[in-house]
């Protein structure tokens, strides 16, 4: 444990303290966000972005320690555990290292090498390794001729001493690293079309690049190209390069009579057995690391479109394009509740559009519609286009917005959209779907598989179980920053709370039914498998609008309200200042009483007296309700519209490894590459953009045919 704490303080460049309490949390049952919000005095206010990564890790590392315990005890058992091997063992830092070193001793099929030894040729490979001057290698062969072995010459036993030294050459942990080194540094990939047809991948179809200067988003291009059989890829390296850092390696004595059959030796095994494997591996690594990139990119993604602000208090007629099948229509209340559905007809040159209007405007009339919401999928410029010139008919001020409806028929056909909506549909449901998810994205979008919302690039290439952790983590994390209404949410936003699973999610829900609203935190005690271990995880993100309990509406810990209550107390407010947000100089207040002061006479730590004292001002609101609104419209633009310099504001609807697509009005979301994004250097369009975001582009050129839009936001 210590060691592992050791090298996480040194890898994250924290103090040992830190590392340890906040492993010790993680191994008490603590989650992430709890850890995050409420231990800050024990992890040093680490970030929960950094904890997730630290748990990472930290797994990684313990797995690493148990893969170790079982190589040392497997080569101990062979009786080839040396005090020399063992240290080498445990100081290893990394997997291939410990795969390295395992590798002479891991068991093989029979191999040319493995049938040599059973020919007693082992002794003649150790004399030509040996290199000795004075030895004459071919003489000394002919004493392991053999006919009843298969060894009938002298040249027999050398070319079987030669493929030992070959297989030698393949595992020597020094000479493996050595290689994959040089193979990374000097190496190229390559691909060429494996299909005389044109395809997505027709950009790889005559392409080389240098390994080490291979973006990530290539790396998976080129893998899935080879996946669906368009591209031939191989790695190719300097075999003489190579060579020669092996004999670096390996020859003692170029003069010995031994170094022919050396040479041969080297230059077979690299060829035929470690190049094969290093490109194996060198393929993996990159994978791996394009993998793993890929998936801190559809984190950071989902993140933006989960915590894109809620548009409250407006019904939303929610669409779900479509051509043969028409266009789904739903209508819901404030609250989310479904008013009416229908099916119009709009998209097609044979459609009766009039009917279809028709059928829209009494939908919007009946239920005082006063937002439309419609998919961005198919079918969506020509739905947008019918929208467009019925709100220019209406009598009322009516605006639409396009949503992303990734995900939205994934849930449609789900056990769970089943048992919500039974009486509707399967594309009925998608068009609630759109709708609601206009009105809390959050709330809507916690109910579809993290993986199935499309503001990633190439998901159905990576570690899908690393992949369904990393954005499970972030769905639980956008979910417990926002906090939860316990006596409206679903039971799928309740099992994203910390400490809460689906079990207990269902149990709340079923509580709520039985017993009616929740009124206050104390109650959640009361809910079948909800423990205090469970209660001490969840209460604080979890809020009670109506409770008696004022901190009930806040993101302030039960555990600390006599903290909280002092406070305030202390500053001179009463319940009633607390209650009609007359509290707006606390800050002031605070500061005058001076902040360590006051954690020292309120027994609590500074982060978590300045974290109450944030809550108390922020009582019953909604963090995302301080970001941009979402852009609504009343009238469509035609891409044909569009002219080079114009300036126009948009959504990010995706940032990608080379850039950013944004919506900006026309169907087509126009690109935004890295190099247009700012004026100054950027590492990765993360760092500056992020889904949802609301920005300013100025269009640099227009390609109609093609639905390319080219847009930057420099001087912006």
């Amino acid at each position: 444990m210590d060691n592992v704490c050791q090298e996480l303080a040194k890898e994250f460049s924290l103090k040992l303290e830190q590392v340890e309490n906040t492993v010790a949390l993680i191994d008490d049952g603590n989650t992430i966000p709890f850890i995050a919000r409420y231990r800050k005095e024990k992890t040093g206010s680490l970030s929960d972005d950094i904890l997730r990564d630290l748990y990472t890790r930290l797994n990684a590392l313990r797995a690493l320690n148990e893969k170790r315990s079982d190589i040392i005890r497997l080569i101990d058992e062979q009786g080839k555990l040396t005090e020399d091997l063992k240290k080498q063992l445990e100081d290893a830092k990394t997997q291939t290292e410990l795969d390295d070193l395992y590798r002479p001793y891991r068991p093989k099929r029979r191999t040319r090498a493995t049938i040599a030894k059973e020919k007693g040729l082992e002794p003649l490979a150790s004399l030509i390794l040996e290199q000795n001057q004075d030895i004459n290698i071919l003489l000394c062969a002919n004493e392991y001729i053999n006919s009843e072995k298969g060894v009938e010459t002298a040249e027999d036993a050398i070319l079987g001493a030669c493929d030992i030294i070959a297989e030698i050459v393949s595992d020597d942990p020094d000479i493996r690293k050595a290689v994959r080194e040089l193979t990374y540094k000097t190496g190229v990939i390559t691909s060429k079309a494996s299909k005389d047809e044109d395809s997505v991948y027709r950009n790889y179809y005559d392409y080389s690049e240098p390994l080490s200067k291979l973006a990530n988003h290539r790396i998976l291009a080129i893998n899935r190209g080879e996946k669906d059989g368009f591209l031939s890829v191989k790695l190719e390296a300097d075999e003489n390069a190579c060579t020669d850092e092996i004999k670096k390696i390996l020859v003692k004595n170029i003069s010995s009579n031994a170094f022919k059959y050396l040479n041969d030796a080297i230059c077979d095994g690299y060829k035929r057995l470690l190049a094969p494997s290093v490109e194996t591996e060198i393929r993996n690594f990159l994978t791996e690391r394009a993998g793993t990139d890929a998936i801190k990119v559809f984190s950071k993604n989902l993140s933006g479109l989960l915590l894109q602000p809620p548009i409250r208090g407006k019904v939303v007629l929610g669409l779900d394009p479509g051509y043969r099948t028409g266009c789904k229509a739903a209508v819901v209340d404030e609250t989310g509740r479904v008013l009416d559905t229908g099916i119009v007809y709009c998209t097609l040159p044979n459609h009766d559009t009039q009917k279809a209007k028709s059928i829209l405007k009494t939908l919007i009339i009946k239920h005082n519609v006063d937002l439309i919401s419609i998919g961005n999928g198919t079918a969506s410029k020509e739905t947008e286009k019918v929208v467009s010139e019925l709100i220019a008919e209406l009598d009322k001020d009516v605006r639409y917005i396009i949503a992303n409806e990734a995900g939205a028929s994934v849930y449609s056909a789900s056990k769970l959209a089943a048992e919500e909506f039974p009486e509707y549909d399967v594309s009925l449901r998608s068009a609630v779907s759109i709708a609601r998810r206009i009105q809390d994205p959050l709330a809507e979008l916690v109910k579809i598989d993290p993986k199935a919302i499309g503001v990633g690039q190439y998901q159905h290439d990576m570690n899908q179980k690393q992949l369904g952790e990393a954005l499970g983590g972030v769905v639980e994390d956008c979910v417990n920053s926002v906090g939860v209404d316990l006596n409206t949410a679903s039971p799928s936003l309740l099992s994203y709370v910390s400490g809460i699973n689906s079990a207990v999610a269902k149990n709340i829900t079923l509580y709520r039914e039985e017993n009616g609203k929740f009124s206050s935190r104390k109650e959640l005690m009361k809910v079948p498998k909800l423990g205090a271990k469970a209660f001490e995880q969840c209460a604080g993100f979890l809020r009670i609008s109506d409770s008696d309990e004022l901190l009930d509406n806040t993101s302030v810990h039960p555990e600390s309200y006599k903290a909280a209550k002092a406070l305030l107390s202390t500053l001179n407010y009463t319940p009633d200042d607390l209650k009609n947000e007359k509290i707006y100089d606390l800050t002031k207040r605070l500061n005058k009483e001076g902040v360590q002061s006051l954690s020292e006479r309120l027994e609590i730590g500074v982060p978590t007296l300045l974290d109450i004292a944030q809550a108390l001002l922020k009582r019953g609101r909604d963090p995302r309700d301080e970001l941009p609104e979402p852009v609504m419209k009343s009238e469509i633009k035609d891409i044909s519209e569009l002219k080079p310099g114009m300036i126009m504001t948009g959504t990010v609807r995706n940032v990608i490894d080379f850039g950013a697509f944004v919506d900006i009005g026309v169907h087509q979301d126009g690109l935004v590459h890295i190099s247009q994004i700012c004026d100054k250097y950027v590492r990765h369009p993360l760092d500056v953009l992020s889904v949802g975001e609301i920005v300013k582009v100025k269009i640099i050129s227009v390609d109609a045919e093609k639905n390319r839009i080219s847009l930057t936001m420099k001087g912006l």
